[in-house]
């Protein structure tokens, strides 16, 4: 879960240095140090609080999930704003892919069923992470590509949605099924391009 989450967070500080801004560079989280990358709310609390909430039966969708702490990025100081916002926001869950892909390669070679089981744990906790982070809910990365197609004042607008995002994702894991509804079809998706079936191998 480290090396997923922290290659995530780094890819979009490098990707936003590439395309012209080093505010990520400058405030030290161009690093792979997972305690760089530690967020007290959403890698701490709030996976607490869903679980606790599931716990005491006011949800019944058990989908925890967390985040790490954002990596800076100031999207006016890019060299093409609006173009380079999408970029930057499909770096993570690109990242995410890539790395699903490349434990699905050892997954198909390896001979030994604990090494399948964690690929194939590897695989899923990858393809989650990219296909959540795509719900086009501020400040999740899909929300990025959102607002990079969107004309300039409708974007406006749409990134004020961001204050109130994480409750906004927080109710719907809770109460919309989100998993059920967009998170598992997009991981079966992406897993059958891999060659990977999850149902049933998983625990």
């Amino acid at each position: 879960m480290f090396i997923s989450i922290v290659l995530h967070e780094y890819a979009h500080g490098w990707a936003a240095n590439k395309l012209g801004d080093p505010t990520a560079k400058l405030a030290g989280r161009l690093t792979l140090n997972p305690l760089k990358h530690i967020d007290l709310i959403g890698t701490i609390l709030a996976p607490s609080f869903l679980f606790v909430i599931y716990l005491i039966g006011l949800s019944h969708n058990f989908f925890i999930f967390g985040w790490a702490k954002p990596v800076p990025v100031n999207f006016q100081q890019l060299r093409h704003p609006k173009r380079d916002m999408i970029l930057v926001g499909l770096a993570g869950p690109a990242t995410n892919i890539i790395l699903a892909a490349l434990a699905s390669l050892v997954y198909h070679q390896t001979s030994s069923p604990f090494w399948a089981e964690v690929c194939l744990g590897f695989i899923f906790l990858n393809l989650l992470l990219a296909v959540f982070n795509m719900i086009p809910i501020p400040p999740l990365d899909g929300s990025r590509l959102v607002a990079g197609l969107l004309p300039d004042r409708l974007a406006f607008y749409y990134t004020r949605l961001e204050r109130y995002g994480i409750l906004i994702v927080i109710i719907a894991t809770m109460y919309l099924n989100i998993f059920d509804l967009f998170v598992s079809p997009g991981i079966d998706f992406l897993g059958h391009f891999l060659g990977v079936d999850f149902k049933g191998a998983l625990n």
